[in-house]
């Protein structure tokens, strides 16, 4: 059984007991996060799709964790012109544990 929710302007494809990256979520570690934007539930050869979302349908998570991702590094450059700016970035993430799927 698997299902695609909406979280953070994305979707994501999800089974019980699969640990996902989303955007970062105001909650701590430990809570139980409910998402209701279910776009989709498929259980063997039945699948539920919804228009747009699918009543009824809820995925449950546990939090885990609230990180910062890799570094990403941004360079601009223009050659001859004595020009080079480097800057780095790291992306909040909240990293959740699927519980349930209803």
């Amino acid at each position: 059984m698997f299902a695609v929710f909406q979280s953070g302007g994305k979707q994501h494809r999800v089974a019980e007991g699969d640990v996902v990256q989303l955007e970062l979520l105001q909650a701590e570690p430990g809570d139980e996060v409910v998402f209701d934007k279910v776009l989709m539930v498929a259980n063997g050869d039945t699948v539920n799709v919804g228009e747009p979302y699918v009543e009824g349908s809820k995925v449950t998570a546990e939090v885990v964790r609230n990180e910062r991702g890799k570094k990403i590094r941004i360079i601009k450059f223009k050659r001859r012109k004595d020009y080079m700016r480097r800057q780095g970035h790291r992306q909040w993430f909240t990293e959740v544990k699927i519980t349930a799927i209803s």
